[in-house]
């Protein structure tokens, strides 16, 4: 974190943003391996067991746009200490509809999650937006090390929480949620950042001048670094959530199918330590590239057999593969809108993440169906094609880049 070209306003953001990332992104996690459970004890039907789950994605997708709007409006602290105190807001939520058998009131405490979940995932963000050019990989992989640690605080609180609330089982799981995101608050209101997340005070205000949406949309490197973001982050939910249920379906224990996840979990963190600086010697496609390579070899070891190895080998590969593409595809973007120019940032920054976030929540909602409809095999085959056509696009996105830097 005390990296030597750094700053001291941005070391010290730096620190705050990734111990902020270690709390904040622990809530996804208690989401996600609680929300089928809670849901099979509160709904009324099996088939909507899953629900709390797909709405937590969903309210994340949906707020990403309004969060970014706030940002702007407020600055990145004031927003973010928002986004802290309306998590503690959802976590109360969300136990007090296991308290009271609620399915309806546990569903709204996993949806407003959603919102804290859109201003933790644009914590990358924030730490490219304080640091010069050069340091953008690296600082996104700071960031990405908190998620690293949250993996662990995320099951850690489940555990020694579940049973907190007598009767009412993981009532205070949700409880911890709430007081993670309380601990949070103080790191947050602690940064130093001017109004839109500017790298100096003299950049406040230059929001003058963005360029539009549609503009912007058009432009190669966008449509490069968009594409290959929300195909590595889509496509490694889609697995995620669909191998457990494969793993089971196939006579695996279900023991057996949480430590393959635990081992996917660390696959997609532990590399940060070191993706910034292959980004930095090798560059931001080559690494988008073979994180991409590296979520379809997963697939094809997953079409390899059934066996227990060939599961966990294939989320091992997915993690890997999916650090490099998500993070490389996020310093790409990086490289799209006018640094300078907050109001661009800010457009670019949101519209990605809509996009990247709509299509997981389409991916968790869609994911069980189709494996019972299509199969294990089906799902690692369709995802071959989607690679292919992003590594056509990265490759057209490099050559064009080359091009314009011969033309100027």
């Amino acid at each position: 974190m005390n990296h030597p070209a750094m700053n001291s306003v941005a070391r010290r953001n730096m620190a705050l943003l990734v111990a902020a990332q270690s709390l904040g992104a622990a809530s996804a996690p208690i989401i996600i391996s609680l929300g089928g459970i809670v849901g099979q004890m509160l709904a009324s039907r099996p088939a909507l067991a899953t629900l709390p789950v797909s709405l937590y994605n969903l309210g994340l997708a949906l707020s990403t746009l309004p969060a970014a709007f706030l940002m702007r409006r407020l600055g990145r602290r004031a927003a973010y200490a928002l986004g802290a105190v309306l998590a503690v807001v959802s976590g109360g939520v969300a136990a007090t509809g296991i308290v009271q058998g609620s399915f309806l009131i546990f569903c709204l405490g996993t949806a407003l999650a959603g919102y804290y979940g859109a201003n933790v995932q644009s914590y990358r963000f924030a730490a490219a937006d304080t640091v010069a050019p050069p340091q953008r990989a690296q600082a996104i992989s700071l960031i990405m090390i908190g998620g690293l640690v949250a993996a662990i605080i995320g099951p850690q609180a489940v555990i020694w929480t579940r049973d907190a609330w007598p009767g009412a089982p993981f009532a205070g799981s949700f409880g911890a949620q709430a007081m993670l995101a309380l601990l949070a608050l103080p790191l947050l209101l602690a940064l130093r950042m001017p109004k839109g997340g500017q790298a100096t005070a003299g950049e406040a205000g230059a929001g003058d001048g963005a360029r539009s949406l549609g503009e912007i949309a058009r432009n190669p490197r966008f449509i490069v670094a968009v594409s290959a973001g929300v195909v590595s982050y889509g496509l490694m939910a889609f697995i995620m959530t669909a191998a457990p249920m494969a793993m089971v379906g196939c006579g695996h224990t279900v023991g057996e199918a949480a430590l393959g996840i635990q081992w996917h979990v660390l696959a997609m963190f532990a590399p940060s330590f070191v993706t910034g600086r292959l980004i930095t010697r090798f560059g931001k496609t080559q690494v988008t590239s073979a994180g991409l390579l590296l979520i379809a070899a997963s697939g094809l070891l997953a079409l390899a057999g059934l066996e227990l190895l060939h599961f966990w080998g294939s989320l091992v590969l997915l993690g890997v593969g999916w650090n490099f593409g998500f993070i490389g595809a996020t310093a790409l973007l990086t490289d799209v809108y006018r640094q300078e120019n907050a109001a661009e940032r800010a457009k670019v920054q949101a519209f990605n993440d809509f996009l990247m976030f709509g299509v997981v929540a389409v991916a968790s909602f869609g994911s069980g169906s189709l494996l019972g409809s299509a199969g294990w095999n089906v799902i690692n085959a369709l995802m071959l094609p989607l690679i292919a056509i992003v590594l056509a696009l990265l490759a057209w996105g490099a050559r064009v880049n080359r091009e314009t830097s011969h033309s100027v």
